[in-house]
């Protein structure tokens, strides 16, 4: 991917090395429940882990001793995550709509959010109770290493996914998926995997625009379709287990999220996202 170290972006608060306050740790299972729990009942059930200490909210600044290799990749997802909000800018100007920027926190090891206290093991996340995308850069390493998608468009898809549930707060899909959990709660596991592969679907709708703009590389698509094949949950059942079980996806299987991923490229439009109603098959 064609891109230019312009420093920190103004939306990212660097709170590494300052992120184990105390509180309930969570693993990603429990957390995903949670979420679950706070779709259907709309109520904020992260708040049950917060024994205190505010969400967090200061920047602290990065750690004192920081490799140039992680300061590059500092700068690179700034360059992201500022590149993806001027995208969504100009499509909801299109959309007759004002955007509202999320902020990235970069954290260490755990961090509280306005969702609660969270790891770092579970992944990047996006917390609509303070409209922030949290993201431990650890993870890239994981990404590369367990999961074997490499490449900074593998990376920059991760948050662009993220970016894309800030999008779905934004424009109320969040609760319409809502509204669907509570009056279907036998499908809230179903749906919660669907909005999932929206925002897969709406991280292409960013990469059309890298791709309309010649700021894309050769294998840069394939990187970031290797990375939505490598997370998916099938795939990562498989690799710890042996075994495949669809009645505990979180995300969706490698296929769903290259195909949304996909839909999202090709036609660059929000549109062609409507993954809460297209067909069970797909």
């Amino acid at each position: 991917m064609k891109w230019e170290d312009r420093g920190t972006s103004g939306d990212v608060e660097d709170r590494r090395g300052s992120g184990r306050g105390g509180g309930l740790r969570l693993g990603i299972g429990g957390f995903i429940l949670l979420g679950v729990l706070s779709l259907v009942f709309k109520q904020n059930f992260f708040t049950l882990l917060d024994t205190g200490g505010g969400t967090g909210g200061g920047v602290s600044g990065p750690p004192a001793s920081v490799s140039p290799e992680e300061e590059k990749l500092v700068h690179f997802v700034s360059f992201v995550l500022d590149d993806v909000q001027a995208t969504w800018t100009r499509e909801f100007q299109g959309m007759g709509q004002s955007y509202g920027r999320a902020k990235l926190v970069l954290f260490t090891d755990s961090v509280r959010s306005g969702c609660g206290f969270a790891e770092g093991a579970m992944g990047p996340f996006y917390c609509p109770a303070d409209q922030k995308v949290y993201i431990d850069l650890g993870f890239y390493q994981e990404l590369k290493n367990r999961f074997g998608a490499s490449g900074d468009f593998a990376q920059a898809y991760v948050l662009a996914h993220e970016v894309g549930h800030h999008v779905q707060d934004l424009l109320g899909l969040e609760g319409r998926m809502r509204d669907a959990q509570q009056q279907r709660p036998q499908d809230a596991k179903a749906l919660s995997v669907r909005f999932e592969l929206q925002a897969d679907c709406l991280a292409g709708v960013w990469a059309h625009s890298t791709q309309q703009r010649n700021i894309l590389e050769a294998g840069d698509v394939e990187e970031a379709l290797g990375a939505a094949a490598a997370v998916g949950d099938d795939r990562i059942q498989k690799q710890a287990t042996g075994r495949v079980n669809p009645e505990s996806w979180t995300h969706g299987s490698s296929r769903q999220r290259m195909q949304w991923f996909n839909a999202g490229l090709q036609k660059g439009r929000v549109q062609e996202c409507d993954t809460l109603g297209a067909g069970s098959g797909d």
